[in-house]
């Protein structure tokens, strides 16, 4: 079945949908919140779905099908009808265009691009209103410049100016594919994504560089075992730590002069290279 024929089917369907008038809607609300009806709550969404149907109709330019939206907007339509409210003495259709709204606008947010767009409520208001303003705007008899109009837009819904000229790129360009050829109308095998190129290290380079971090974390930490207590606690201080402490500040820790401090941590560094030299005779001592 192809996806025109569903979408008439669907539309047929909903317009032999029987209307409900307020009392009965209420009744049907109350059936369902009090004794969990689900008939009484699937009349309630199948009389609605002309909503779902004219509210999908105003998002057809983002280029995806009917029948997807309709499907899409029938869960925001049965969402709403599981969590109406009758008491609160407002018409379903107002309380369900809500649902029907987001959950169709998800729906175009998820599948427009294959690189996701900003999903907080600004950016949203961005996506869906952006070219409806900017023709309204080109619509006025004034001689704007891109900028000018895109510090309107961002006026008009709240966003920063870089904001705007990010999605109206994304809005007037198609998503590349990285596996096109590198070169237009070149045949060579290559593809984008052999042109791009990470700064990072191979896979096998960063495995070999955290082994051998790790081996030399431990044979330093084997070497510092050929100190006494002070010359560790100096060699850690001053080399180890993330913010070293003064020679000053270790004398006054330790009752020593600064002087003293230095020679005894010129001879730990000393006997630190002796251990590792026989611990791991490969590894250098800066």
């Amino acid at each position: 079945m192809n996806p025109m024929t569903v979408d008439r089917t669907l539309v047929k369907f909903a317009m032999q949908a029987p209307y409900l008038g307020r009392d009965e809607e209420h009744d049907l609300a109350i059936r369902w919140r009090t004794a969990e009806d689900r008939d009484a709550r699937n009349r309630i969404a199948t009389a609605h779905m002309r909503l779902v149907i004219a509210m999908a109709s105003r998002f057809r330019g983002f280029g995806l099908p009917l029948g997807d939206l309709v499907q899409e907007g029938n869960v925001g339509l049965l969402e709403a009808a599981a969590r109406f409210e009758p008491e609160r003495n407002v018409r379903f259709s107002t309380y369900a265009s809500w649902w029907i709204r987001a959950a169709m606008q998800d729906y175009i947010l998820r599948n427009w691009s294959i690189v996701r767009g900003g999903t907080s409520s600004a950016q949203k208001a961005l996506f869906f209103n952006l070219r409806r303003l900017r023709a309204r705007i080109a619509r006025g008899d004034r001689d704007l410049t891109s900028r000018a109009v895109h510090e309107e837009i961002a006026a008009a819904i709240g966003v920063s100016v870089a904001d705007v000229q990010t999605m109206d790129a994304r809005l007037s360009a198609p998503d590349a594919s990285l596996q096109a050829p590198a070169i237009a109308g070149e045949e060579n095998g290559r593809e984008q994504i052999d042109m791009l190129e990470s700064p990072e290290p191979l896979p096998d380079e960063q495995v070999s560089g955290m082994i051998d971090g790790e081996r030399r974390h431990r044979w330093l930490y084997q070497a510092l075992g050929f100190l006494n207590r002070r010359e560790e606690r100096i060699i850690r201080a001053r080399r180890l730590a993330e913010e070293s402490l003064t020679l000053e500040e270790l004398g006054s820790e330790l009752g020593i002069s600064k002087e003293r401090v230095r020679q005894i941590e010129s001879r730990a560094m000393e006997k630190l290279r002796a251990a590792l030299a026989t611990i791991a005779p490969d590894m250098a001592m800066a």
